[in-house]
């Protein structure tokens, strides 16, 4: 018979409806399975089980009219995400101890929605790197082979997940920190269109940039999250387009997007130069065949941005490293946040302005050349995997920056556009690790989207692949299940 966490979130949530499992028992049975494996993973920062049995018997005492489909299921909140009364690291040394007094807003949300948290997952320091190597809990592992990175920044999101600690997870993304953790471990990364999830209540909004979005293992239960998270908050700086009828898990249910036309390119956009691997290629070649099959029409497409972007957004990033920070807590950073810190303090108002407006120069002449399109896809990496420690190896930041922009030269331009992105786990490199492929909708076009991941999805199907880990150890059983 199959494990509880075998279940998907939405059938964890159906079975607690049904009364065939309490959310006690589910939490009883995450919290033993990452007591076993949440540090072999390095998936946890902290982990709250007292706090998470508190509100799974509160999940349980409710009213069965009113409990939603996520209602007593298992999650996490990343560490860079405020979490009111628990300690909130931001992935840094110089925050160890910080406990907010408030929850941001996705946190609240997807309480209101009945999930319950177990804990606060691994990110890299700030959000600032696309690997989970930090110095206040362990690194960040793919679960799918122990020596590689699970990602960043919500690589500790994508190794719960993929480890089968958590079902699904809440992550953020502001230059493909959902995505990239979903290609490597074998999941589903949605990064919302701008403005649909609110980044709220404190920040400024990362010039649009960051957006929280899910991690899952299947495309429904990404659409449910985001249904819980996708509440229009006053006061956000950008204004999303308003939930579809229904809501996101409705449409992914139905999987029917229409006939779409779909441009496909393979050029790494922040890395001209950079070799692609082939088991990113062929993944591609995967995605495309399965839309093919679907009735899309899937035409070649030049790459809608080059090379040329990249000082751009990096000079973005450099300045978003600028976070509130005592002095005297500087040494306790790492070393390349310590190098983008530097540079962002170098760089002038005046400087800062011209690029925003170079910026939305290149978007604007983008928007316009794939305007024909209603998705595009490419592969999510440039590489399927990476070990832990080669980002950094040569003790050099801004070596190891320019590693990360190689690694990842396809993500980040969809957070400078604010477009809907999803990474989706359609193929494996020869040797079995997984290995994603991105399509990219027009903006605001979410609820599309989603229909169309799921649509790939069932053609496809990922949903039964698991690493070794999923089964290593029998866990505690739950009803005799």
């Amino acid at each position: 018979m199959a494990d509880p966490h075998d279940l998907t979130a939405l059938e964890q949530g159906a079975a607690i409806r049904a009364g065939e499992l309490s959310s006690a028992e589910l939490v009883e049975h995450y919290l033993a399975r990452i007591e076993a494996y949440g540090d072999t993973v390095g998936a946890f920062v902290t982990v709250t089980a007292d706090q998470a049995r508190d509100q799974a018997k509160a999940a349980d005492d409710t009213p069965a009219g009113q409990r939603g489909p996520l209602h007593g299921v298992p999650i996490a909140i990343k560490d860079l995400t405020m979490t009111a009364g628990v300690r909130t690291t931001f992935g840094s040394a110089a925050f160890a101890d910080y406990v907010p007094p408030l929850d941001n807003d996705v946190v609240a949300l997807l309480r209101a929605a009945g999930t319950v948290s177990l804990g606060k997952t691994t990110t890299s320091e700030m959000g600032i790197s696309l690997y989970s190597e930090g110095l206040v809990a362990p690194p960040a592992r793919n679960p799918w082979e122990l020596a590689n990175t699970a990602g960043g920044s919500s690589g500790g999101a994508a190794s719960a997940v993929a480890a089968g600690l958590v079902p699904f997870a809440q992550g953020s993304d502001g230059g493909g920190s959902v995505r990239i953790p979903a290609s490597l471990c074998g999941l589903v990364g949605y990064k919302p269109s701008r403005g649909v999830v609110s980044g709220g209540p404190l920040g400024f909004g990362g010039f649009g940039l960051p957006t929280p979005g899910p991690l899952a293992r299947t495309v429904t239960d990404a659409a449910a999250m985001l249904d819980a998270m996708a509440v229009q908050v006053p006061g956000e700086p950008y204004l999303g387009p308003p939930p579809p009828d229904g809501g996101y898990l409705a449409i992914a249910r139905a999987a029917d997007p229409g006939p779409l036309r779909v441009g496909r390119f393979v050029t790494p956009m922040l890395a001209g130069d950079q070799p692609v691997d082939p088991a990113c290629l062929a993944a591609v070649d995967t995605a495309a065949a399965a839309l093919a099959r679907a009735g899309h029409t899937v035409e070649d497409v030049a790459a809608p941005f080059g090379p040329e972007v990249w000082p751009l957004f990096e000079t973005i990033w450099y300045v978003m490293a600028l976070f509130p920070l005592p002095p005297e807590r500087e040494g306790d950073l790492l070393p390349l946040t310590r190098l983008m810190r530097q540079r962002g303090a170098e760089i002038s108002a005046g400087t800062l302005m011209a690029v925003l407006g170079e910026l939305q120069i290149q978007v604007r002449q983008a928007m316009r050349a794939t305007a024909g399109y209603d998705v595009l896809l490419c592969p999510t990496l440039a590489a399927p995997q990476a070990a832990i420690g080669w980002f950094s190896e040569t003790g050099d930041p801004a070596v190891d920056f320019d590693r990360q922009r190689r690694f990842s030269p396809y993500c980040a331009v969809f957070n400078v556009t604010g477009q809907p992105s999803v990474s989706l786990p359609v193929a494996t490199t020869p040797g079995g690790q997984p290995v994603g492929a991105m399509l990219t909708g027009r903006y605001g076009e979410d609820a599309r989207l989603v229909a169309l991941a799921a649509q790939v999805e069932q053609i496809i199907g990922w949903s039964d692949r698991h690493p070794d880990i999923w089964r290593a150890t029998p866990s505690a059983t739950v009803n005799g299940v």
